[in-house]
């Protein structure tokens, strides 16, 4: 028995020196880890001796100056002024520009030179006696071309004009004028016949317009998506400003409430400091949710405010739409064939699809031979008047023998040749036709443009590969907006049940303290709680309607939801298209 007494003597002994060397250890660490940091004493015993609360105001904003706005009004301010939006309404009339310059191909094009020119020459002919030969020579042509979209055929029409004067004495007419007018047509067999570069362009500038129209759609979608989260947000700080000062208008009634206990003796005055803190504590939270309020204001101003001089700035938005939104009931299966058919990406990859397909067929085209049919006609004529100085080296009939049939046959070739050139082309006197096949064929098998071609083929299994991960990505969207929704939902039955219970506990925890039963802490911890469950109701239904809004972004409804039309702006691309 001994032995066990002195053993367990011996243990207590040893583990009691074990914890004052433990201790000393701990101290010796503390010391040296004073010594080593030597912090600086920056305001030693401050204490703020401030207890006036600031004015209770909102930075640039007048409280009297209150606009009631509806979310309609704030969709339709943002979309008038935002200015993501008028960069995409800019962007799409720059399609509508690019569009019509590239039509502007196709548009029959006029062109006309006319100059003046004299020269003089030296004479090489035995036949004239003039040591030099001057000749003026006035030069006018005039054309017109066009090419025709349907076939990718090219017409021209031109009429060219010489009138000549001369000191030549063997020239027969001086002046002399020289008309013709010219007709040719060519059109691509093979290769340019469907499509050539011109078309191409004209169609791509087409599906660009397209392009740029379902970007301004999802730039919309986007826009209003942020409305209604900055709209909601504002909506819950400006509710849960009046929860938090009506939290202190309840604060201060338990204060005088305990005030009066304590002068009836049933509480401490330390009790009394115990609410007085808590007043103090949820007077701070009042400022908070004021500063919550002037942030999330700014953040919807943003959004729907025309520039910074806008008078909107100096207003205090107040939100009256209703917040009790009901979650729209709807399968995953049919949230996902809704989502497939609006959302705006899938319209982008099918339009760069299509920009594809037309690079596929002009490449496609592009290495075909090169055979084009081409066919022209000129109608020639001359005219003028007979050269006063005309001295023919050899004698002429009308000088030998004026009366002999040979004369009468130099007098009407002069009178053929004098006169009005027109005259000739429009009789048709001097034609000239021509038919024929114009022949380009490479002899390296054209590498180049089969080169294209298979990189267009290329681009179209990347967009379709990009359309599948679309797909998959608008399908975990959907799912995760359908169980955000779900999760919202609970979360507003779980607060409001929250809140109705901490309403019920408070008022018990008050009529105990009244009855001796409780303390003050555990009424000011039910008040605490009261006021957070209160604030978290609200906003439960906030996150709610927030999910809504991300639910209708996810389906891509958002424009049909909110009554946004885009119908004049798809008419007018549609309406330029077809010119």
């Amino acid at each position: 028995m001994r032995k066990k007494l002195l053993l367990v003597n011996l243990t207590v002994i040893i583990f009691a020196s074990v914890l004052v060397a433990q201790d000393k250890s701990q101290r010796d660490i503390e010391r040296k880890i004073e010594d080593s940091v030597n912090v600086p004493q920056i305001a030693t015993g401050f204490e703020s001796k401030k207890r006036s609360l600031p004015d209770l105001e909102r930075i640039g904003v007048d409280m009297a100056k209150q606009r009631p706005l509806t979310l309609r009004e704030a969709i339709t301010l943002a979309l008038d002024n935002s200015k993501d939006i008028e960069v995409s309404r800019q962007n799409v009339k720059g399609a509508e520009y690019d569009l019509q310059a590239a039509r502007g191909f196709f548009e029959p094009r006029f062109n006309g030179q006319s100059y003046f020119e004299k020269s003089k020459t030296p004479n090489v002919s035995i036949f004239s006696t003039n040591q030099s030969t001057t000749n003026k020579s006035l030069v006018s042509s005039i054309g017109l071309q066009s090419f025709l979209p349907k076939f990718g055929s090219a017409l021209n029409l031109n009429v060219n004009n010489q009138r000549v004067e001369t000191n030549n004495p063997i020239a027969i007419l001086s002046p002399q004028e020289n008309t013709n007018l010219s007709f040719s047509f060519s059109q691509p067999i093979l290769r340019g016949r469907s499509i050539d570069q011109a078309r191409r362009t004209i169609e791509i500038a087409k599906k660009n317009l397209s392009l740029t129209d379902a970007q301004f759609r999802q730039k919309a979608i986007e826009v209003i998506t942020n409305v209604q989260r900055a709209y909601w947000d504002l909506a819950f700080a400006l509710r849960n400003l009046q929860v938090q000062i009506d939290t202190v208008k309840d604060a201060r009634q338990q204060l005088e409430h305990n005030r009066r206990l304590m002068e009836e003796g049933q509480l401490a005055p330390i009790d009394v400091v115990a609410a007085e803190t808590q007043v103090a504590n949820f007077e701070q939270n009042v400022y908070d949710a004021l500063n919550l309020v002037q942030i999330t204001e700014n953040n919807l101003k943003i959004l729907i405010a025309k520039d910074k001089d806008d008078s909107i700035w100096s207003e205090s938005i107040v939100p009256i739409d209703p917040v009790e939104l009901q979650a729209p009931r709807i399968t995953l299966s049919d949230a996902l064939q809704v989502a497939l058919e609006n959302r705006p990406e899938l319209e982008l990859n099918n339009l760069q699809r299509e920009i594809n397909a037309i690079d596929q067929g002009f490449y496609k085209d592009q290495t075909k031979p090169q055979v084009d049919l081409t066919a022209s006609y000129t109608s020639a004529g001359i005219g003028g008047s007979q050269n006063p100085g005309f001295k023919s080296p050899f004698p002429l009939p009308c000088q030998t023998a004026p009366s002999s049939p040979a004369c009468q046959q130099q007098l009407s070739l002069i009178n053929a040749l004098t006169g009005s050139s027109l005259n000739d082309i429009f009789a048709n006197r001097y034609p000239t036709f021509r038919v024929g096949i114009t022949v380009s064929l490479p002899l390296f098998g054209n590498q180049t443009q089969k080169a294209q071609l298979g990189k267009s083929l290329v681009e179209a299994e990347k967009i379709k590969l990009q359309r599948e991960q679309i797909e998959q990505l608008i399908q975990i969207d959907v799912r995760n907006a359908l169980q955000v929704l779900r999760t919202a939902e609970a979360r507003l039955r779980s607060a409001s049940i929250a809140r109705e219970n901490s309403q019920k506990q408070y008022e018990s925890e008050q009529r105990k303290l009244d009855a001796g039963q409780s303390d003050i802490y555990r009424v000011l911890e039910r008040q605490t709680a009261l006021a957070i469950a209160r604030s978290n109701e609200l906003k439960a239904q906030i996150e709610l309607n927030k999910a809504i809004a991300e639910l209708q972004r996810a389906i891509g409804n958002v424009l049909q939801v909110n009554n946004v039309q885009t119908t004049n702006l798809h008419l007018k691309n549609n309406e330029l298209s077809k010119r």
